[in-house]
This record gives structure tokens, sequence and C-alpha cells, in this order.
């Protein structure tokens, strides 16, 4: 949030890069198709998908996202969650859902919530990050606290039994017939 820390490069397939390979202990259980030992007798793993995080500058830290309009979005995005429903408002945060990175808009200047893989995309001179959607108000974004009661009437709404379902914990949207959804943890941020 305030960019003393940031992700490092990943190396991951999808990148075309490699796997991140680490040295472990002789007591490992050597189980895993990725794992080898060397000439020396040293064991090894590789693991896919592997990021850290560093305060070391990279080019790719400062590379802009490239971003449809709204309108474009709602009509082109290859996800059929966007074309059916828009974007959502949140019922707890002054904020809309962006259910994923590629769905952001660029003509949108108020608070999102997006996804935690937005993290490997953020470019500190595009958005700002201003906070997250969770269960303490860390940064006085919460436009709603839901009742013990509110929490309970979505449970039952949600899974037809009783119980309870902590709204507070998330951002909270309002689906189509009315129930009350969280959505997955969500960064949220605004275009500079």
């Amino acid at each position: 949030m305030t960019n003393q820390i940031w992700t490092g490069l990943r190396f991951n397939k999808r990148d075309g890069g490699k796997n991140m390979t680490f040295l472990v202990p002789d007591s490992y259980e050597m189980t895993g198709t990725e794992l080898y030992i060397d000439e020396k007798g040293r064991k090894y793993i590789s693991v896919a998908g592997t990021g850290w995080f560093t305060n070391l500058e990279h080019g790719r830290r400062h590379e802009p996202l490239q971003l449809m309009t709204m309108k474009d979005n709602l009509r082109f995005s290859r996800r059929k969650e966007i074309r059916e429903k828009g974007y959502l408002h949140y019922e707890n945060y002054d904020a809309i859902e962006i259910p994923f990175t590629d769905a952001i808009p660029s003509d949108y200047d108020g608070v999102m919530g997006v996804p935690i893989s937005f993290i490997d995309k953020y470019c500190p001179e595009q958005f700002k990050i201003v906070g997250m959607c969770e269960n303490l108000d860390l940064y006085g974004l919460k436009t709603r606290i839901f009742t013990s009661e509110e929490c309970r009437a979505a449970y039952k709404s949600k899974f037809g039994k009783t119980g309870t379902y902590d709204l507070n914990a998330a951002g909270v949207i309002r689906l189509e017939d009315g129930r009350l959804e969280k959505v997955y943890q969500r960064i949220l941020i605004q275009k500079i």
C-alpha cells in the first residue's frame, strides 16, 4: 500500500520461465515428480508458480495494465459474468466489484475491489491501493456493518438452514434474487 515492498518477478510456465528450485534438507521425503538429487547427493524440489516480495526494482511492476472502458468491457469481455451482470456495487463499501483483473475499467475513477491476483499486475503509476475488504475496518472504508440478524438471515437464504454468514468479513454484493453474497478477498484500488 505504501510501495515499500512489491511482488518480485515470478518464474512459472505461463510466463515462459522455469519453476523455482529450492534446496531441501536431507530428511525431506522425496515423493513428488518435481524433485531431484544432484551429483553431490543434495536434494532439490521445483515449485511451480512461486513468487516472493521484494524491494528490488524491476521493470515489470511499472508496466501499466491494458484496460477497456466500462461500456467495452460490458460488450466485449470474455467474461460472461461481466457481460451479464455488469459492475455490481458493494453493499458495505463505496466501491464496485471487479471479479477479474482483466475487467478493470479504464473510465471509472471510484474505488474498485479487485482479486488479490491483481497484486502481480499492480503498477503504482496507474493505481493506488487504498485498503482491503476485511473484517476489521482498518482503513475506515466500510459504509455498513451488518447486524447479527442480517448475517443469520443471509445464511438461511444461502444455505437453507440455521447458521451465521459473516458478511462483515468481506465485500458483499446483492445478487439478482436479492440474496447477499460475500466475495473472495479483495484489494481496494483507485486509478491515479
